[in-house]
């Protein structure tokens, strides 16, 4: 018979388990429709409308969960590239982290519909502090060119994080090769190294214009 300690332990590996569900359910969803209903999250997770409200109260606490999340994946990012002892590689590695892990597309998606919270805002503004400290490296390697400010970090995160085809793997390859182009736009130093591929190919992203019903 199942001691207590162990029915507690696996009812909260279960819960965890309908978390991260519930989570990758509320990120497809809000992904494509920012203003879906929550309830939209519960069908796609495949749980009860009540059992997603015992987790959380609201939407916007949902989505403060989600961008939250992203904001510590950034941060666990930097943290990890500043560990690297050459400067350049850290500047690439973070950028690379961060474009892999994706966490850009969410928080576009959904920047002004929801309060964040005090330790947001601390967060935040550490994510700043490791990204202003690993743009600083980047220079000092003498790598970057002297006209790239720090903001242009925001601007190249966005723009790989609007690649996206139906498959998730081929958009993982197409923004690996976005950065590429984007991060030899911000060398000083000419780039060498063959762009990552496959190409996008002619009508790739032709899915777009399709009616959806």
């Amino acid at each position: 018979m199942p001691t207590p300690e162990k029915t507690l332990g696996g009812r909260r590996a279960q819960a965890a388990r309908n978390d991260e569900v519930i989570l990758e359910a509320a990120r497809a969803v809000f992904l494509d429709d920012p203003k879906a209903p929550i309830a939209a999250v519960a069908e796609r997770a495949g749980v009860g409308i009540s059992a997603l409200y015992r987790r959380y109260a609201s939407k916007e606490d949902l989505l403060r969960r989600l961008c939250h999340d992203g904001l510590r994946r950034y941060i666990a990012e930097a943290d990890t590239a500043l560990a690297e002892p050459d400067d350049w590689t850290a500047f690439s590695t973070f950028l690379a982290g961060v474009v892999d892990a994706d966490v850009h597309s969410l928080t576009v998606h959904l920047a002004g519909t929801f309060t964040p919270t005090e330790e947001m805002g601390r967060d935040a503004m550490r994510a700043g502090e490791l990204a202003a400290a690993l743009f600083d490296r980047a220079r000092a390697s003498g790598r970057l060119r002297p006209d790239v400010v720090v903001q242009d970090l925001g601007l190249l995160l966005e723009a790989c994080a609007a690649v996206r085809v139906p498959d998730s793997k081929r958009t993982a390859e197409l923004r690996r090769r976005q950065l590429a182009v984007l991060v030899a736009g911000l060398s000083a130093v000419p780039a060498t190294d063959p762009l990552p591929g496959p190409a996008p190919a002619a009508g790739e992203f032709d899915w777009r214009w399709r009616r959806r019903e």
